[in-house]
Formats: structure tokens, sequence, C-alpha cells
């Protein structure tokens, strides 16, 4: 599973870099797809624990992200993620993220939000 953003200043913190917390969304979000791929329409992937390396900052005009499905269990998936920062089509390994993932029923997501609401007001 791949994904990609070209990098705009919103994306960027205060020395130029793209911010840490923009790498590991993405990194989240790809992780979170690549688990989805193995499972039914009538479930959904949950994060449930992540860590993050990053090996250098992240610059250049495109970022990339490559997900795969590392330990495929019935319910607990771990994925990783490799970002790569892209300039002129030279890619370098910026970070890395392994992500521990639950697969839940989609009914089940539904029914806890009601009762969150219930609860909320």
């Amino acid at each position: 599973m791949d994904t990609k953003f070209i990098i705009r200043p919103e994306h960027l913190q205060q020395d130029s870099f793209v911010h840490a917390g923009v790498l590991a969304t993405l990194a989240d979000h790809t992780a979170g797809y690549a688990s989805f791929s193995s499972v039914s329409e009538n479930y959904r992937i949950l994060t449930i624990e992540f860590k993050m390396n990053y090996f250098k900052p992240c610059t250049g005009d495109l970022v990339i992200c490559k997900a795969k499905v590392i330990n495929n269990g019935k319910k607990i998936k771990v994925a990783e993620s490799e970002i790569f920062s892209c300039n002129k089509s030279i890619e370098k390994l910026v970070a890395k993220g392994t992500f521990t993932q639950m697969a839940i029923f989609a009914s089940e997501i539904k029914a806890r939000g009601k009762t969150m609401a219930t609860r909320e007001g």
C-alpha cells in the first residue's frame, strides 16, 4: 500500500522540515489501509499502538509512504510503514513506523458511537 503527498508550507515545522506529526499521521493512515486490505468490508481497522523512528529531516518536493502487513492475525495485525522524501525522483528513507492494529466489526464501532453520544448529551 502506498500513499503520497506534495509538500506544502502548512506541512512544515519552524525549521522548514516536514513536521513529525504529519509523517506519523501519514504512516498510520497507510499502515491502516494495508491492514484494511486484509479484511472484509464488514471490518474496520483501529490502531492500538505505534512507534516511529525518524532518521533524518524530511525535505524535498514529495513524500511517499509504503506500508505492508508483517503479521496478519485474525484480530490483531502488525504493519510497517516506511516514509521517503523525494527530490527530483531521488527517494531517501527518512522514517519508519511499526503499527499494531485491531480488526473490529464496523457494526460494533457504530454501536459504541451511539453509546458515547447518549452519555455526552
